[in-house]
C-alpha cells in the first residue's frame, strides 16, 4: 500500500514538473541504429529517430551524454515511454531566431529540400519555409538540381508564426551583390580593359557575357577572325572567357566588347602576302547563293562570284560546281584592304572555251549539231562538249512564225545552222537556220517603197493600213514617229491617210510591215546630203525646214502649171 502511494507521488510530481507541448533539456543515453535514446528525467526514457538532430544533406554528430532540447509530445506512449521530438524543439528555437533576424535584416542558411507548387520547401535549422520560385535566382532556372540539399544564403522575406509560414529569398541576397559588384566594375572599367565573365545568352548576332554584375555583348562580327555563321557553334551558355572592352558607353551603361581583338588581326599582312594576278591552291570553306568562299588562310577568306567560277555555268548553284573541303586553283582579281575584301577567279585558271571556238570557227561557218533544249525563245544546240549557241525563234524560218517553226523540232535531233555572231565579252554564240537560205522578201519589189496607204484600224499598240489598192500592212506604236512623245496611236483617225516607208512583210499572215519613224529617218538623211555642210553652221531644224521649203515651192508651181 505504502509503495503504490509512493509511485503515485512520484507520478505526481514529475507531472507537475513536466507538462505535454513544453520543450525540456534531454541526455543522450544511447544510440541503437537510426534511434537515439533520450533521458529528459521521466520514469521512461524516449526514443527520436537519428534523422531528426540533423539537416537533410548533412551528417549527424550526436554524442553520448550530449544534452539537447526536445519537445514532449506525451508524458508516455503505449509503451510506457516518453514521446519526444527533436524536430519540434529545433523548429521552435528556429523562430526565436528567424524574428531575431529578420529584426536585424541579416542573411540565413536554408537547405532547399523539395520542388512544391509555386516553389521549394526550405529547411531553415527545423523550421520550413517557402522560397518562391521567382525568388531563386536573378533569371529563371530549368535544372534546381545542383541548388538542392546545399546550404544557400537566403534573406527572410515574410515570417507569420501563428500561420506558421516563413517566406525566403535567395534572388534577393544576389542582386544586392550583384548591385555591389556592379558599381565596382563601372568605376573601374575603361576601353582596352581585359576581363573574365561567364557565356550567359547566345543569340544570332552575338554572344551576351556575365562579367560580374553586368552584361557586355560581344557582337558576331567581333566573336572571331574567321567566319562564323552562328555563335552556338563555337561557345556554350556558362563557359568561362576572356574579353576585351573595345566601347564602353557610360551614359547608357553599355559595353560592348571583343574576342578576336585578342589575338593578330591575319589581315594586317595581306598586302604582301597574296598579289592580285597571281594563283593560288586552297579549300573551298563556304558556300552561297551568290558565290563560294575560299580560306586563304586562319582568318582570311577570298570569294569566287559566281560569274567567276565557269565559263558557261552561269545559271547554276555554285554547289552543282564546287564542294566544300574542295581544294580548287584560283586567281586573286582584287583585293580590297578597306572592305577586307579579296575578289578570286575560278575559271581564268580554267582554259576558256569561248575562245577556243572562237579561234576554231568565225562568222558566216555553217556547222552542225544537236539541239540541247527547246525554250519560249529559242532553240540552244551543243556546239561542243561545254557550249550551246541559241538559235532565237526569229532566225528559224522566212515563211513561219518562230512559234510555229520552232514545233518542228525536238531535242536530240541534228540540225545545221549559220553563225551569226560570236561574243567573246558577253561569252554568246548566235546562230540562225533561216540563213541557211536567202530571204524571200528581198525579192518583193515593194520592201522599202515609200507608199501613201488608208488607216482602216486603229489599236492601243498599233494602226493597221491598206495600200496599192489590194494590199495591207500595219504601224507598231513605235514606228508612228521618230519622237517617242507623237508615238500615239490616239492621234490618228480612220481613213485618215498616211505616208510610210515598207520595211518588211510578215510570213505568219502575210501582211506587210510598214513605218513612219524609217521614212522620216530616211528623208532626215537626203536633207543632210543635199542642203547640209560641214561648214555651214546650220542646225538639223534649219536643213530640214530649208528642204521643206525647197519641196513646197515645187509642189506650188506644179499646182499652178495644172491650174493653167
Amino acid at each position: 500500500m505504502e509503495e503504490n502511494f509512493n509511485e503515485l507521488l512520484e507520478k505526481s510530481l514529475l507531472d507537475f514538473k513536466y507538462k505535454e507541448g513544453q520543450i525540456i533539456k534531454g541526455t543522450v543515453l544511447s544510440i541503437v541504429n537510426d534511434t537515439v535514446v533520450v533521458d529528459v528525467g521521466l520514469k521512461s526514457e524516449g526514443r527520436i529517430p537519428i534523422k531528426e538532430f540533423h539537416s537533410p544533406g548533412e551528417e549527424h554528430n550526436v554524442k553520448i551524454g550530449e544534452k539537447y532540447d526536445v519537445y514532449l509530445e506525451k508524458l508516455e506512449n503505449k509503451e510506457g515511454e516518453a514521446l519526444l521530438s527533436r524536430d519540434r524543439a529545433r523548429k521552435e528555437e528556429s523562430w526565436n531566431n528567424l524574428e531575431k533576424i529578420q529584426d536585424s535584416n541579416q542573411q540565413v542558411m536554408g537547405i532547399i529540400t523539395e520542388r512544391v507548387k509555386g516553389g521549394f520547401a526550405v529547411d531553415i535549422n527545423g523550421a520550413l519555409a517557402f522560397l518562391p520560385g521567382s525568388q531563386v535566382d536573378l533569371k529563371p532556372i530549368k535544372d534546381i538540381s545542383p541548388l538542392l540539399n546545399k546550404p544557400q544564403p537566403m534573406i527572410i522575406l515574410k515570417m507569420d508564426k501563428l500561420r506558421g509560414n516563413i517566406v525566403v529569398s535567395r534572388r534577393a541576397l544576389l542582386e544586392e551583390s550583384r548591385k555591389a559588384d556592379r558599381s565596382k566594375l563601372l568605376s573601374d572599367i575603361s576601353e582596352g580593359d581585359k576581363l573574365k565573365g561567364l557565356i550567359k545568352n547566345i543569340t544570332d548576332y552575338g554572344v551576351f557575357v556575365d562579367l560580374g554584375g553586368m552584361d557586355g555583348l560581344i557582337h558576331v562580327t567581333d566573336l572571331s577572325w574567321e567566319r562564323v555563321n552562328h555563335p552556338s557553334e563555337k561557345f556554350k551558355i556558362g563557359e568561362e572567357i576572356e574579353v576585351i572592352v573595345t566601347k564602353y558607353d557610360k551614359e547608357n551603361n553599355r559595353i560592348s566588347l571583343g574576342l578576336k581583338q585578342l589575338t593578330e588581326d591575319p589581315w594586317k599582312n595581306v598586302d604582301n602576302d597574296y598579289k592580285v594576278g597571281s594563283i593560288i591552291k586552297s579549300k573551298i570553306s563556304n558556300i552561297a547563293d551568290y558565290g563560294a568562299f575560299v580560306q586563304l588562310e586562319r582568318g582570311v577568306e577570298g570569294l569566287i562570284h559566281n560569274s567567276e567560277l565557269s565559263w558557261v555555268n552561269k545559271n547554276v548553284h555554285p554547289n552543282n560546281i564546287v564542294n566544300i573541303g574542295e581544294e580548287v586553283e584560283v586567281m586573286i582579281l582584287e583585293i580590297d584592304h578597306n572592305k577586307r575584301r579579296i575578289s578570286l577567279g575560278r575559271k581564268q585558271c580554267i582554259e576558256n572555251p569561248w575562245k577556243i571556238f572562237a579561234e576554231k570557227n568565225k562568222k558566216g561557218d555553217v556547222v552542225e549539231g544537236k539541239i540541247k533544249n527547246l525554250t519560249d525563245f529559242g532553240i540552244f544546240v551543243e556546239l561542243s562538249n561545254d557550249l550551246d549557241g541559241l538559235i532565237h525563234l526569229s532566225d528559224i524560218s522566212w515563211e513561219k512564225s518562230g512559234e510555229e517553226a520552232i514545233k518542228s523540232y525536238k531535242i536530240d535531233d541534228l540540225v545545221k545552222f549559220k553563225i551569226l555572231d560570236i561574243d567573246l565579252e558577253k561569252e554568246r554564240v548566235s546562230l540562225g537556220i533561216k540563213q541557211l537560205s536567202s530571204d524571200p522578201s528581198k525579192s518583193d519589189k515593194i520592201i522599202n517603197k515609200i507608199v501613201t496607204g488608208i488607216i482602216s484600224e486603229i489599236e492601243k499598240d498599233k494602226i493597221h493600213v491598206n495600200f496599192d489598192k489590194e494590199k495591207k500592212g500595219f504601224i507598231k506604236r513605235s514606228n508612228l514617229a521618230k519622237s517617242k512623245n507623237e508615238q500615239n496611236t490616239e492621234r490618228f483617225a480612220v481613213k485618215e491617210k498616211i505616208d510610210a516607208k515598207v520595211i518588211k512583210k510578215s510570213a505568219k499572215d502575210d501582211l506587210y510591215e510598214l513605218s513612219v519613224k524609217d521614212l522620216e529617218i530616211q528623208e532626215e538623211k537626203k536633207a543632210l546630203k543635199e542642203y547640209g555642210s560641214s561648214t555651214s553652221g546650220a542646225s538639223i531644224g534649219d536643213i530640214i525646214g530649208a528642204a521643206l521649203d525647197k519641196d513646197n515651192q515645187k509642189n506650188k508651181k506644179k499646182l499652178e502649171n495644172e491650174e493653167k
